[in-house]
């Protein structure tokens, strides 16, 4: 249970972190947040992963928690970075749009 609890708190928290980058919200969103937003999302995504680190430890105890939350968050942002890598390759093999 510590494992799936992990995975649905990590991924979101290093998606969050990805979008209060700059190049990642014009790459998906084609516009730049607001500064507000973009330290809201890292404070949500640093927040998340603290959380996570809690849950693990308080799971499982220190030496084995520890070594949980850094596989967690290893593989999050791992899954993060290939959907990124993927849709960015997504959209450059799409055909733009033709202008008169």
């Amino acid at each position: 249970m510590t494992h799936l609890l992990l995975a649905l708190i990590c991924l979101p928290a290093f998606a969050c972190l990805a979008l209060s980058q700059e190049r990642h919200q014009l790459d998906r969103l084609k516009r730049p947040l607001p500064p507000a937003a973009q330290r809201r999302l890292r404070g949500l995504g640093g927040a998340a992963l603290l959380l996570a680190l809690v849950v693990a430890v308080h799971g499982s105890g220190w030496v084995i928690g520890l070594v949980q939350y850094s596989g967690h968050t290893s593989l999050s942002a791992g899954l993060v970075f290939g959907a990124l890598v993927a849709l960015g390759r997504r959209d450059a093999a799409r055909p733009l749009p033709a202008r008169d």
